[in-house]
């Protein structure tokens, strides 16, 4: 059963009823961004190996502003007049997607991993992107800006698994275990 997340009020010019469907496309990236960020804590405090230092360095500012994205998006919620759900409960209970599956490894491995962790949170993006530009712009920028940000943390994570001809390691991966071992290859 669906929950109905129709607000009793919602920032004019929007239907409430559209309103509420926003805020659905909005607790998915909610959660997102928070399982994303602590996925990278997970990273920064389980990498190891010649490239531990650099890895470790690189992600914590990449927590930091996934973090302050979520704000952003738990902020917009209530402006819409809904709820952020930010428990981890909720999370655990509404996401789609499965728990990262690196432990302790090599800062390629876990580049590697987080290359396709990357593009699953960029793509589940993009598709919040198309469908909130049709009832809120104000929604839709939020997301773009966010979009801008997450895509330049996978291409500093991929600058670690090009070749010099421009190929990924991970390219052929399917699955987080396959990118950990593609990279570190």
């Amino acid at each position: 059963m669906t929950k109905d997340l129709t607000p009793k009020y919602t920032v004019p010019g929007i239907e409430r009823e559209a309103a509420g469907r926003l805020i659905g496309l909005l607790q998915l990236r909610l959660h997102a961004l928070n399982d994303l960020h602590l996925t990278l804590k997970h990273v920064h405090w389980n990498v190891v190996g010649p490239h531990f230092i650099a890895v470790h360095e690189m992600i914590d500012p990449q927590v930091d502003r996934v973090r302050e994205m979520a704000d952003d998006v738990a902020e917009r919620i209530a402006a819409l007049g809904g709820v952020a759900q930010g428990t981890p409960g909720a999370l655990v209970g509404e996401r789609t997607w499965d728990d990262y599956s690196i432990g302790r490894a090599d800062a390629i491995a876990h580049l590697g991993a987080l290359d396709l962790v990357y593009t699953g949170v960029i793509e589940s993006v993009r598709a919040a992107i198309k469908e909130a530009g049709e009832v809120d712009p104000a929604t839709e920028d939020l997301l773009i800006e966010q979009l801008r940000d997450l895509e330049q943390f996978q291409w500093f994570v991929r600058a670690h698994l090009e070749s010099s001809g421009g190929t990924l390691s991970t390219g052929k991966a399917h699955t987080e275990e396959e990118a950990a071992r593609a990279g570190g290859s």
